[in-house]
């Protein structure tokens, strides 16, 4: 399989955007998705944020495995960062955030305070990839539908100031991906959790990732959601997505039936999942 690659124009200006405009704010919201918090960092904008504060920001917790997202939390308040565990699809702890960066950034607003400014103010920017639910999260945070938001990835394509309240407001950025996933699991992850576009993955591929996926990580999960029993769940992924083919109808048509795998997860038909644990990095993270 040749590695996914999508890297449109728009993104590489977008990029060129975030930089400049990085000195105009005091924190950097990083949005990632829950279930595959690292994978769904952009490397490219880790680089070109730098040193600025920055709340981790672990989008879709309601579709994640609470254990291993608590894993996730620790180990970015390790490395320094704050973090937090939303759902912002049902504005979950959204009212944190705010919060959160008032508590970062106390020393500055209590010097503002001392120079006679009564209600002084934070701007952040929020960045994140296509389809982590970053334009969902601005929109609860203001509480208006200004930000675009879609099922498909990419639809954000334009930088955008919003207001949550007097003292916070927000630059909405367009979702980055970058120009080649260097490690193919990073883009089977973000295939299956619908990160980037159905038209540049091949679904048998990213398919047969996800059923091995749950066989190994959630077996209790698979075998109750496809109804199999001990001989199925001993087969290797390859025949037992053979014989899912067989069983739900499609014949050879093996590409249905990886489909079908990749539209459960997707809908959260296995339960919460996460694709990946702090472990994983085995001490590669910056």
């Amino acid at each position: 399989m040749p590695p996914i690659q999508w890297f449109p124009g728009h993104m590489a200006k977008a990029r060129n955007q975030v930089q400049e405009k990085l000195k105009l704010v005091d924190l950097v919201l990083e949005v990632v998705d829950a279930r595959v918090p690292e994978a769904s960092r952009n490397p490219m904008m880790n680089q070109s944020v730098g040193q600025k504060p920055r709340i981790m920001v672990l989008n879709k917790k309601d579709l994640a495995d609470s254990q291993k997202t608590a894993e996730w939390l620790a180990y970015y308040r390790k490395q320094g960062y704050e973090a937090i565990a939303i759902d912002a699809q049902h504005a979950r702890r959204l009212n944190q955030i705010p919060q959160l960066a008032r508590q970062m950034m106390k020393a500055k607003l209590e010097k503002q305070k001392s120079r006679g400014i009564r209600n002084p103010g934070l701007r952040a920017m929020c960045i994140g990839i296509p389809n982590v639910g970053k334009s969902t999260v601005l929109n609860r945070l203001v509480k208006k539908n200004i930000a675009v938001t879609g099922n498909r990835p990419g639809v954000t394509k334009n930088q955008q100031w919003l207001t949550a309240d007097d003292t916070f407001q927000v630059l909405d950025t367009p979702g980055i991906l970058w120009p080649k996933f260097e490690d193919e699991s990073v883009g089977n992850k973000l295939a299956l959790t619908g990160a980037i576009a159905d038209t540049v993955y091949q679904a048998d591929t990213v398919g047969l990732y996800g059923l091995t996926f749950f066989q190994q990580a959630y077996p209790q999960a698979l075998r109750k959601s496809y109804e199999l029993n001990d001989a199925d769940m001993a087969q290797k992924p390859a025949d037992l997505m053979v014989a899912l083919s067989q069983k739900w109808g499609y014949g050879e048509e093996y590409n249905r039936a990886a489909e079908r795998v990749i539209f459960d997860a997707r809908q959260g038909k296995f339960g919460p999942f996460t694709l990946e644990v702090p472990g994983d990095l085995d001490g590669h993270a910056e």
